[in-house]
């Protein structure tokens, strides 16, 4: 037990070279308001005037003193000798005048903290030995004010308010209360502060100070013995120092001796006398400290013992000095750029030790960039969005010359998919970029933290990574401009994912007679829903009978009916006119092409018999709001066959009235042009998309990954330039330098404590 406090001692002073305070020691934290008699408190408990003494606010920095007990053979026979004081900023100084260490209180104090009344919160510690003291550790903190008086600060209530909380906040420490007789307790700033951080009252000890100023006929007894507000701890009343006592130098021992006699002779506190006197309050706090440093020690060691292996791990992660030896720091350079390599490749390969989880990196980046951004960017291109109808029919003129074509040149397809194929170059080389900016990121992060202790080693190996992979980016670059020329320089009509004439033709053609389909089923619900009284016939407008019948269909019904007719007998030829052109009853108006099928759409697109006669189609016919009577069934005709007849001719030659042979023949190259484009793009698109994340990898990845290791050691494995590249990074060497320190003090800790215990 009486090594316990010395061991904290010790603890202090081994935490207190490298400014450690992580350790929550055990230890008694004074707080009273300004003039509350603090210092008279603490000088009474050394037995010796010692303390800076003043107007206002004297102490402004905490004072952690650490009272010794030693033994009086152990001093000079002389009682002021007895006494002996050593600060710890001061190792090598000895004080035994009192004064002495007054005045170097108040050169410490004025240091950090000026000469304007303004506080700091760097203690000063200070060890007084003498045979007459217990053994304790007290901090001294500054007096609580409210209202800053001369030059002290505007915030001074915040900055002391602050300075406290720090201190009595912590679970190890014990709290002295100070607080005056002649001050009603409720009004004790020091109580109002200990309960807020020890609201049970399970580690606060209340101080009743001036106990001898009370008015008469008063008395501090309700106090003393926990009635007004209790604590655990309970309430020890001392008589201070009288600053008439402190002008006359009055020695403290003989102030004691008054103490003494005023509570033995008091007709109150002479019964609670175990409760009051400076004696008592050493005696009791020399016991709690006690109790609280053997309660707190063992949950001490285990916290110094996980900050010894904390700080091991952290000092391991610097790695050691480099060696003098020229051959250790070839050997050591070889490694790291060895390991620097591996690490790069490992990064793409994803089988590096540590992995990013926050975002995507290396390998898997790389995998997104291919098959998600390159992907899109291909998908984003339209190849038919710039070409207008006009370009086409255009493109279709010139490939033709002086002559007319009877089909779709074969010219004005190339020319006009090439520009497209172009296209896909932006978004190809975009990929290279990515995948180059990439391989630099993964540069960067490469290195283990023994690589990183040397700066210029690193910048160095950047250097090298830059222009290997600048060497590597441009080529790359180069081969996929090529893989685009390469597609724009023969157009492969012949592919077998290529659509084709044909192809397009059907295509086409099922897209009309997808249309037609729903054109007839919306006539059909009109039709229903606005019935004649009689039910025969509905009247509805000439263009939605525009919209809903296909010419093409009535001229194939036309004809259906006539062959029938002919198998019959019974077929009458229509009237037609001189050229041979079916025409409508009762009117001039032609109708088709006669049962050859030149009236058909794709006959007469193509040429039969070498003309181009009426073609039945359009897309919004102009015609007039005429009343049209429309059979109930367009699929069936009537019983002689020439009603069907008579409606189709009618509807057919509305329709064709107002499109020209030109027009439809434009309509139709440009669409089937569109659509051949569209279906080569695809092939050339799929094409790319496979091609140039190979090309990436090959030639970019791949061969920077291959050469990193010969070219790192090519360019910076040199004798010439070890020593340079070696030069350890002075932040990171002052660093390892103070783990180091802490770890010393960390066992040496851990080695009072296990002495102690």
């Amino acid at each position: 037990m009486d090594k316990l406090i010395p061991t904290v001692n010790k603890l202090q002073d081994v935490f207190n070279t490298v400014g450690q305070d992580q350790i929550d020691l055990p230890q008694i934290v004074v707080v009273g308001s300004q003039s509350s008699g603090k210092s008279s408190v603490l000088e009474n408990l050394v037995g010796r005037d010692f303390l800076p003494r003043g107007s206002g606010i004297v102490t402004r920095r905490p004072l952690v003193l650490q009272l010794v007990n030693v033994s009086r053979s152990d001093n000079d026979s002389d009682a002021d000798t007895e006494a002996r004081a050593q600060f710890l900023h001061l190792p090598n100084q000895v004080f035994t005048d009192m004064s002495e260490v007054r005045r170097e209180i108040e050169r410490e104090t004025e240091r950090l903290a000026g000469s304007n009344k303004g506080i700091v919160k760097t203690p000063i510690h200070l060890r007084i030995s003498s045979p007459d003291v217990l053994s304790l550790t007290l901090v001294d903190l500054p007096g609580i004010t409210k209202i800053p008086v001369g030059d002290q600060p505007s915030d001074i209530e915040t900055q002391t308010r602050n300075l406290v909380y720090e201190y009595i906040s912590k679970p190890n420490s014990i709290i002295v209360a100070i607080s005056p007789a002649n001050v009603d307790i409720v009004n004790s700033e020091s109580l109002k502060f200990a309960r807020e951080v020890d609201p049970k009252g399970t580690r606060t000890i209340g101080v009743i100070t001036k106990i001898d100023l009370m008015d008469r006929g008063t008395n501090s007894l309700d106090i003393l013995t926990g009635r007004v507000y209790p604590l655990r701890l309970g309430f020890v009343g001392v008589i201070n120092r009288s600053q008439e006592d402190t002008l006359a130098s009055k020695p403290i021992a003989e102030s004691l001796r008054g103490e003494a006699e005023f509570f033995s002779g008091h007709a109150v506190y002479r019964t609670v006398q175990q409760h009051c006197g400076t004696a008592t309050l050493a005696r009791v706090l020399n016991q709690l400290l006690l109790q609280h440093i053997r309660d707190h020690l063992p949950s001490i060691k285990t916290k110094i013992n996980a900050l010894i292996s904390q700080t091991e791990h952290e000092l391991s992660s610097y790695g050691t000095a480099a060696g003098d030896g020229g051959m250790a720091k070839s050997s050591r350079l070889l490694k790291m750029l060895t390991m620097f390599a591996n690490e790069f490749s490992s990064s793409i390969d994803g089988s590096a030790h540590e992995m990013s989880t926050a975002e995507l990196c290396g390998g898997a980046r790389l995998y997104y960039i291919f098959n998600d951004i390159f992907a899109a960017g291909l998908d984003s291109v339209n190849p038919t969005a710039s070409l207008t109808n006009s370009d086409i029919r255009t493109a279709i003129r010139n490939s033709s010359g002086p002559r007319a074509s009877l089909f779709v040149p074969e010219i004005a397809f190339q020319l006009l998919v090439k520009p497209q194929i172009k296209s896909l170059e932006p978004p190809a080389q975009r990929c290279v970029q990515l995948a180059y900016e990439e391989l630099m990121k993964v540069g960067l992060s490469c290195g283990t933290n023994e690589m990183r202790r040397y700066p210029r080693l690193h910048a160095r190996a950047m250097q090298v990574v830059s222009d290997l992979l600048r060497e590597r980016v441009g080529p790359t670059a180069a081969y996929v401009a090529s893989l685009i020329a390469i597609e724009r320089a023969y157009i492969n009509t012949n592919h077998p994912d290529f659509i084709g004439g044909p192809g397009a033709i059907t295509d086409l053609q099922r897209k009309l007679d997808r249309k037609r389909r729903e054109s007839a089923r919306k006539v059909s619900r009109i039709a229903q829903r606005q019935k004649s009284v009689d039910g025969d016939a509905v009247i509805v407008g000439a263009e939605e009978i525009a919209e809903a019948v296909d010419p093409t269909e009535i001229d194939d019904a036309v004809d259906d009916v006539r062959s029938r007719s002919r198998i019959n007998g019974t077929f009458d030829e229509p009237p037609r006119t001189a050229s041979g052109t079916l025409r409508r009853p009762g009117s001039g108006s032609p109708l088709g092409s006669g049962p050859s099928g030149q009236g058909k759409f794709f006959n007469s697109f193509f040429g039969a018999n070498g003309r181009r006669d009426v073609l039945h189609m359009g897309d919004e016919p102009r015609v007039n709001h005429s009343v049209i009577p429309v059979p109930n069934r367009l699929s069936h005709v009537s019983g002689d066959g020439t009603a069907l007849d008579d409606e189709a001719a009618a509807l057919s030659a509305q329709l064709s009235a107002d499109l020209t042979v030109s027009e439809q023949r434009d309509e139709m190259e440009t669409s089937l042009i569109r659509s051949l484009i569209s279906s080569y793009f695809q092939i050339v698109r799929k094409s790319i998309q496979d091609l140039v994340p190979k090309a990436v990898m090959h030639l970019l990845v791949n061969e920077v990954c291959e050469n990193m290791q010969n070219r790192l050691v090519e360019v910076l494995y040199k004798d010439d330039l070890i020593d340079s590249l070696l030069q350890e990074d002075p932040a990171l060497v002052e660093e390892r330098d103070q783990r180091a320190a802490m770890l010393d003090v960390y066992k040496q800790a851990f080695a009072i404590i296990n002495e102690a215990m």
